[in-house]
């Protein structure tokens, strides 16, 4: 059986959290930044969790961490 590799895309993308899940960065924050507004651009700054039911997918993508 081959070695199991770390999607290494998404291991840039998210951490793992204390209890278990998953944070990630928000998309939309790159260019095209003039016609945002103040408060939408700092809220796309913060981070979020990974949804419930995009977990398995992460995990897996992820199985060293």
């Amino acid at each position: 059986m081959p070695k199991m590799k770390t999607n290494r895309g998404a291991a840039k993308r998210f951490r793992k959290t204390a209890s278990g899940g998953f944070k990630r960065g928000q998309s939309h924050l790159r260019h095209i930044l003039t016609k945002k507004s103040s408060k939408r651009k700092r809220h796309l700054g913060s981070t979020e969790q990974v949804h419930e039911a995009d977990q398995r997918a992460v995990r897996r993508m992820l199985p060293f961490v």
